[in-house]
């Protein structure tokens, strides 16, 4: 700090500082009478010290080290005294004791030995004069110094200033999710959905966010238009989940000002326990639709926020994962989906979530309209492939006759591809089927789909979502690889259809051989490897994959040795030079 922050505001409170000493220095005849004088003056006021002090004297303690150590003293003193008047009395005594030491202190809230004692006082009052609140928001250092309590208050009428403090850890927060979705660690067990809900809400970016918030009603309402903003913008619907995990935290906090205000709160509570158990049991599904039909006439406006809740990828995850589990239940009780109050249930609210951008692009708050398609022909659909499964493993165990084994159905019905491509919903369930059969190792079932994956619903088979889970359940499937046909419908038939003009895909596929190279059969790899070369227009994410799998690849190859078939027993020794002849 400068010289002049040193002493800043001391003249102000009529206490001498180091220009008055330069000065008396300056002008007099006996500058050691002089400093005396002036250390009488502005020492500590205690008759006993002036016997003591030369005691310290004697033992070689400077005076300026005596002086600072009481000062410390003080100002702990001072900053546990500030925090015990902040709790005790009647509110308004307490407060305007604290507005009075503010008034008294803040001329010095740029010495850096006592700024930590006016921080103290701003901090504990709810409401800092607008004045201070404006002087410390045109100071830089200032502001850098004074407690969140206090830039809440700043904050909350300066959304810009708020903006620019949110804006970073909202980036961070999309590039975590992103980070996730691309990570090399390619598994089935642990995924983008693994961590709970719990767990989740503990990361740095929830609980910035929730800190900076406090119980501020206004600041959390900034940060729910930021989101929805950014939504509209990006159509990134990961601002989806930190709108969930936002509100949830505050829950866990118990911020009751802010939960009871949030119209979503008990949705998004129940929805919250649906996501751990990764399905919707009757009991939830039961509260979950109450909340849906409670949704009065003028209130309409409460669907946008509630659709945001529902597209939150972990709660289309939990919503998708319970819809296949249903119809595999309806299979075997030989029932129709449209006789499920559960299922349509869940198709409302997968329907909702997947409205959700254009509810609040359009503001027309109503719930989108079911087809009637969905239910009466493209789920029906889907369990045909269930009972086709079921006929194949029980014909594979009869005894064959002579007409030999029956072979697996091959052909797709067309109503699915055309399903997959027009209705969003379908699209959506489509895929969780194609994921749940690759869990299941049903390389049959995978691949009499999969050419239905190439076009579907504004690409959604391309989404880094469904290829994170893709590239995961597949390796479930590793010893395949080494076969022809699987690789051709595979990586010809859908990957390499999408890697030139999306650079996920490319990433996707990279990350998979990266992980599976070595069951791959080394001709099949040579051409995938030329196919998957990067261009001039590629990514650094891109290069930086396909340079990690060539170095992979190189390490496979034979050495030249390996490939000789007698290498000769008789190798001349390598001649090593000695120190000397260097």
């Amino acid at each position: 700090p400068g010289q002049a922050d040193m002493y800043a505001g001391l003249q102000e409170l009529g206490v001498a500082n180091g220009e008055d000493l330069k000065e008396t220095l300056t002008n007099c005849t006996e500058p050691l009478k002089a400093i005396e004088q002036f250390q009488t003056e502005n020492g500590v006021l205690l008759p006993s010290l002036q016997y003591a002090l030369p005691f310290l004297d004697l033992h070689g303690t400077p005076r300026l080290e005596f002086h600072q150590s009481v000062f410390d003293e003080l100002r702990e003193k001072l900053l546990e005294r500030v925090s015990a008047i902040a709790l005790e009395g009647k509110v308004e005594e307490r407060y305007k004791k604290l507005e009075d030491l503010l008034e008294k202190s803040f001329s010095l809230v740029k010495m850096p030995s006592i700024q930590p004692v006016v921080m103290c006082v701003m901090k504990h009052l709810p409401k800092v004069p607008e004045k201070k609140l404006k002087l410390v928001m045109a100071d830089k250092d200032l502001y850098k110094a004074c407690a969140v309590e206090v830039k809440r208050q700043i904050w909350q009428d300066n959304q810009a200033l708020f903006g620019d403090e949110v804006s970073p850890l909202l980036k961070q927060y999309i590039l975590e999710k992103e980070n996730i979705l691309f990570s090399n660690d390619i598994s089935f067990l642990q995924n983008f959905f693994s961590p709970s809900p719990k767990t989740r809400r503990q990361g740095e970016v929830v609980q910035k966010l929730t800190q900076m918030i406090g119980k501020n009603v206004k600041l959390y309402d900034m940060v729910l238009q930021f989101l929805r903003t950014l939504f509209l913008r990006t159509r990134n619907v990961h601002y989806c989940t930190l709108r969930a995990e936002l509100l949830m935290s505050l829950h866990d906090l118990e911020i009751s000002d802010i939960c009871t205000v949030d119209p979503c709160h008990k949705f998004t509570w129940c929805l919250d326990a649906c996501i751990r158990e990764k399905f919707v049991d009757n009991k939830r599904a039961r509260e979950l639709q109450g909340f849906l039909d409670g949704v009065k006439k003028g209130q309409e406006q409460v669907l946008g926020d509630l659709s945001m809740i529902l597209c939150d990828p972990f709660a289309i995850n939990t919503l998708a994962l319970s819809t296949i589990r249903h119809l595999q239940d309806l299979v075997g009780q030989d029932t129709l989906p449209r006789e499920s109050p559960d299922l349509l249930l869940l198709l409302r609210m997968l329907s909702l979530g997947q409205g959700a951008w254009d509810m609040i692009d359009s503001q027309v708050f109503k719930e989108p309209k079911m087809e009637a398609e969905l239910i009466t022909r493209f789920l029906p659909l889907l369990m045909s492939f269930v009972v086709d499964d079921h006929t194949f493993t029980v014909d594979q165990k009869l005894p064959s006759e002579e007409k030999g084994p029956i072979p697996y159905p091959s052909a797709i019905p067309e109503a699915f591809t055309k399903f997959l491509q027009e209705n969003r919903i379908a699209c959506e369930i489509g895929l969780y089927y194609i994921l749940h059969i690759t869990k299941q190792r049903n390389k049959n079932a995978f691949l009499r789909l999969l050419p239905a994956l190439v076009e579907t619903f504004s690409d959604l088979a391309f989404s880094d979502i469904f290829l994170h889970l893709l590239t995961g359940n597949l390796t479930l499937l590793s010893d395949e690889f080494a076969l022809e046909e699987f690789c051709t419908s595979l990586f010809d038939g859908f990957f390499l259809t999408a890697c030139p003009r999306k650079e996920n895909v490319h990433r996707h596929v990279l990350r998979l051989l990266l992980h599976l190279h070595h069951k791959v059969a080394p001709a099949k790899l040579e051409s995938l490897q030329k196919a998957l070369e990067p261009t001039k227009q590629s990514g650094e994410a891109v290069k930086e994959l396909y340079n990690q799998l060539s170095e992979k690849l190189e390490l496979r190859k034979p050495s030249p040795a390996e490939v000789t078939e007698t290498p000769s027993m008789e190798l001349p020794l390598p001649t090593v030079p000695t120190p000397a002849s260097r």
